[in-house]
C-alpha cells in the first residue's frame, strides 16, 4: 500500500509540471500578439506607408521603436512574465514570431540636389538578416490589422452610396442643387488650395532660394488622413538653387502670364461659354421622370399622326392618279402647239441657209 500511495504521488507531482511549458508557451504567443495590436494602434509610435513587394504595408524605423517603448513602459505590463525585457529583445521576439519584418530602402544612392536618403522611402525590400537594429533599419507589421466596428459599418455604405449616385437624375430640383454645389464648392476649394501652394512655393523659392511646401502631404498616396492635412511645412534637405536659374523661371513666369493675358478669351466669348454650361446643367438638373413619360407620349403621337397622314396622302394620290391613254389632244394647250412648230420651221431656214 506504501508503494501505490507513493507512485500515486509521485505522478500527481509530475503531472503539472508536464503540462505548465504548452500553456507559458500559448500564454507568451497571446501576450506578445496583443503587444503588437497595441503598439501599431498607439498614436505615439510615428509610421508611414510604404510598397514592400507590390503591397502596401504600415512600416515604422528601429530608433523610434525603442524610444516609443521606453515612453510607454506601461505597454509593457501586457507581456506579463516578460516585461522586463528591452525593447531590442521585444523587437527579436516579434521578428521570431513573424509579427515584425525588417525591411530596407529600394533606392540607396542620394538623388540629384539632395543633401542625404529620404527619412521615410516610399519603397522598400526584405532584408537579408532578420535581427533588429536601430541604425537605418525600418520594421513593416506582418499581420493584419483588426478593423473597427465603424469601419465595418461603413463598408455596408458603399453599395448605398454607389445606387444613390446612379439615382441621381431622378432627385428632386432642390436635392440637386444642394449637391452640385456641394460637389463644386470642395473642387473650387482643392482647386484654390493647390494653387495658393504652388504660388507660395514658387515666389519663396525664386525671392528666398528655399522650397516650402504648406500641406506636404496633400498629394502623397501612402499618407495617413492625420498627415495628409498636416499643415506645417518639412524642412528643405535640398541644396540652395543657383540665383541664374531662380532668375531663369522668374522670366519664364512673367512670359507664361504675359501671354495667358494677352490670349484670354474676351467678354462676349465668356459670356458664350457662361450660357452653353449653364443650359448643360440647367438640361440635367431639371431633367424627371414626368418630362421623359411626356416626351415619350408625343413622339408616339406624332409617330401615329404621320401615319396616318402618310394613308390620307396615299389614299387621295391613288384617286388622282391620270393614265397615259385618258390624256387627249385637248390636254396639250394650244399656244404652245404653235411654239413648238414654229421653232423647229426657223431651224429648218437656218439649216438651208447654210
Amino acid at each position: 500500500m506504501k508503494k501505490t500511495g507513493g507512485a500515486e504521488k509521485k505522478k500527481v507531482r509530475r503531472s503539472p509540471s508536464n503540462s505548465t511549458p504548452p500553456r507559458k508557451q500559448g500564454a507568451n504567443k497571446d501576450v506578445f500578439q496583443l503587444f503588437a495590436e497595441k503598439v501599431r494602434d498607439h498614436k505615439g509610435l510615428v509610421s508611414r506607408w510604404a510598397v514592400l513587394q507590390e503591397t502596401r504595408v504600415e512600416y515604422f524605423r528601429g530608433k523610434d521603436f525603442v524610444a516609443f517603448v521606453r515612453n510607454h513602459s506601461e505597454l509593457k505590463d501586457i507581456l506579463e512574465s516578460d516585461k522586463g525585457l528591452e525593447p531590442e529583445d521585444i523587437a527579436n521576439t516579434l521578428l521570431n514570431k513573424n509579427l515584425l519584418v525588417r525591411c530596407d530602402r529600394v533606392v540607396k544612392t542620394v538623388r540629384p540636389g539632395k543633401k542625404k536618403l529620404s527619412s521615410w522611402p516610399a519603397h522598400l525590400e526584405i532584408y537579408h538578416d532578420q535581427v533588429f537594429s536601430e541604425n537605418d533599419a525600418f520594421f513593416a507589421w506582418a499581420f493584419v490589422k483588426r478593423r473597427p466596428l465603424w469601419q465595418t459599418l461603413l463598408s455596408f455604405c458603399w453599395p448605398v452610396l454607389t445606387l444613390a449616385i446612379c439615382l441621381f437624375p431622378v432627385y428632386p430640383h432642390w436635392a440637386k442643387l444642394l449637391i452640385l454645389y456641394t460637389c463644386a464648392g470642395l473642387l473650387l476649394l482643392i482647386l484654390c488650395l493647390l494653387f495658393i501652394r504652388a504660388l507660395i512655393f514658387g515666389a519663396i523659392w525664386v525671392i528666398f532660394g528655399k522650397r516650402v511646401w504648406f500641406f506636404p502631404n496633400i498629394l502623397a498616396e501612402e499618407a495617413t488622413l492625420q498627415d495628409l492635412f498636416q499643415f506645417w511645412p518639412q524642412k528643405d534637405e535640398g541644396e540652395r538653387p543657383k540665383w541664374t536659374a531662380r532668375l531663369f523661371y522668374a522670366i519664364v513666369a512673367v512670359v507664361v502670364i504675359l501671354v495667358l493675358r494677352h490670349h484670354a478669351p474676351d467678354e462676349a466669348a465668356r459670356a458664350r461659354y457662361q450660357k452653353r454650361v449653364s443650359n448643360i446643367i440647367d438640361d440635367v438638373l431639371e431633367w424627371s421622370p414626368r418630362q421623359a413619360l411626356s416626351g415619350m407620349m408625343e413622339t408616339v403621337v406624332n409617330v401615329t399622326d404621320s401615319n396616318d397622314n402618310a394613308t390620307d396622302d396615299s389614299k387621295s394620290g391613288s384617286e388622282k392618279v391620270v393614265f397615259p391613254e385618258d390624256l387627249g389632244e385637248e390636254t396639250i394647250p394650244q399656244e404652245d402647239t404653235e411654239d413648238v412648230t414654229g421653232n423647229v420651221e426657223d431651224s429648218d431656214h437656218q439649216q438651208r441657209g447654210l
